[in-house]
């Protein structure tokens, strides 16, 4: 009787190390603890890690705005509907600073991830009920706009902030500067005219003259003669100085010598452009 007390008193330290041991074969040394392995990129469904690595660089952290709209604007919300934002999202916008994100426009996201994205958004800041009774402009243009009338419509809308022919003034960016104009769309004109930039102070349609909001008209006409404004090359001309001209003879008579006999294109006066 005794021996068989001995026995079970030794065997159960015995017993209970194997099973500790058998336990941890799913965690020995070298392999990853279940659930610990990373998800690949196109796994993550996630809407705050997608909005922080696709679009909190120009948008701002929780949509507060950035170099581009904010897109927890209930006001932009309100104009841009699902549709319409999750076609930007997947295929951007040609020619300005919005990339495609879908991978079947060449970016880096599936379908369901745009889809995260867009119906993140939409269901984090969209408030339907902050425009009602307002009749807003509509979001795409509904008709051609007029150039001359939209100049002058800036000037009663828009002038007080952005100064003379869209300068720039005390209160607002210049909103004509070549490079600008360059890196927006017509449509991104039109969204800002009519949301406003509101992180930035800049109000929506409603706010630049007390008791006149902009028509539907109005925003069309100031679109175009923004767009009017744009330039075939942005960023140029640059002025030449005579300072400048001086370290081009040096750089040209140093290292063309004898290439060309010495004699260099000529540069163009201060005055004149150089393309």
């Amino acid at each position: 009787m005794r021996s068989f007390q001995y026995l079970c008193a030794t065997a159960a330290p015995v017993m209970m190390l194997g099973m500790t041991l058998l336990s941890g074969c799913d965690s020995a040394p070298g392999q990853p603890r279940k659930g610990s392995e990373s998800l690949a990129p196109n796994e993550v469904m996630e809407f705050s890690t997608l909005y922080a690595d696709n679009c909190a660089g120009c948008h701002g952290a929780e949509g507060r705005g950035g170099a581009a709209i904010a897109l927890a604007d209930p006001v932009y919300q309100g104009i841009a509907d699902e549709t319409t934002m999750r076609k930007l999202i997947a295929n951007g916008v040609s020619g300005t600073s919005m990339p495609a994100f879908a991978q079947s426009a060449a970016g880096a996201l599936t379908d369901k991830q745009v889809d995260v994205i867009t119906t993140g958004i939409r269901s984090r800041w969209c408030r339907p009920e902050i425009l009602d009774g307002a009749n807003p402009p509509s979001y795409a243009a509904k008709s051609a706009g007029d150039a001359q009338r939209g100049e002058a419509a800036y000037r009663t809308f828009c002038e007080s902030c952005h100064g003379p022919g869209g300068q720039g003034g005390s209160k607002g960016s210049a909103i004509t500067n070549d490079s600008f104009l360059a890196l927006v769309s017509d449509q991104g004109l039109r969204t800002i005219v009519i949301a406003g930039r509101p992180e930035l102070g800049a109000p929506d349609w409603r706010g630049n003259v007390p008791g006149k909001p902009m028509s539907e008209q109005e925003v069309t006409d100031v679109v175009t003669w923004l767009a009017s404004r744009r330039v075939p090359n942005p960023g140029q001309p640059y002025f030449v100085t005579n300072s400048v001209a001086a370290v081009y003879d040096r750089r040209f008579y140093s290292n063309e010598q004898g290439k060309t006999g010495g004699h260099r294109p000529p540069l163009q006066k201060e005055s004149d452009h150089v393309e």
